[in-house]
């Protein structure tokens, strides 16, 4: 009786081992599933994101309105700003497909923990990049409207008129830039917030 009951007790151990390999192997997969889905509707995002610059740069032609206010000089400045911007977009798509194709084809937790904060990292410079053209642009379209409007280029020459532009051309991008990061805050930091619980879930079956 004493004997069955020690190979009961065995089998039982061996049974518990099992079940909980099977459990931790099916806890990884579905994280695997859910971060190659995450991670897949990034790059989607950020590419509509790219269409959808593009198609509003096609409707709004910028050319014209620097003629109109006589600052074409700066029309060749805003061409090498939008193409260096593509490239450089470009590269962070190509990074989010390449981060895509590495969690859908991994098998090691440890490999998928490394990618998932990889990925985090890159989506975050993307967000701050796009945050610093946005506010390079705005300074530039300032200092554009500034020089070539007499009445705001008297108003600037004044006593406190530098100052009060100053002012309220930095109050203005603040709250343009802060309209964007809140857009992108909305947008990205879901995403972002549901890899990192899936690194922690990760985490815990590693230990």
């Amino acid at each position: 009786m004493i004997k069955e009951l020690d190979l009961l007790k065995k089998d039982w151990k061996k049974s518990e081992n099992y079940f909980e390999l099977v459990s931790e192997g099916a806890i990884y997969k579905m994280i695997h599933k859910k971060s190659s889905s995450i991670v897949k509707w990034i790059l989607i995002i950020s590419i509509l994101e790219v269409l959808l610059w593009t198609g509003i740069s096609v409707f709004y032609n910028s050319d014209e309105s620097l003629k109109k206010i006589k600052s074409e000089n700066l029309i060749y400045y805003f061409k090498y700003l939008t193409e260096l911007n593509y490239v450089v977009v470009a590269i962070f798509i190509y990074m989010f497909y390449r981060n895509y194709r590495a969690i859908s084809t991994i098998t090691s937790t440890k490999q998928l923990m490394g990618d998932i904060m990889k990925t985090r990292k890159t989506v975050q410079y993307y967000v701050w990049y796009n945050l610093g053209i946005i506010a390079i642009s705005m300074i530039l379209v300032f200092v554009m409207v500034f020089t070539a409007d007499p009445k705001l280029h008297q108003l600037s020459s004044k006593s406190n008129g530098l100052l009060l532009l100053i002012v309220f051309c930095t109050i203005c991008i603040l709250g343009v830039v802060g309209l964007f990061w809140l857009f992108y805050r909305l947008i990205y930091g879901i995403l972002l917030q549901k890899l990192y619980k899936n690194y922690n879930e990760l985490k815990n079956i590693d230990l």
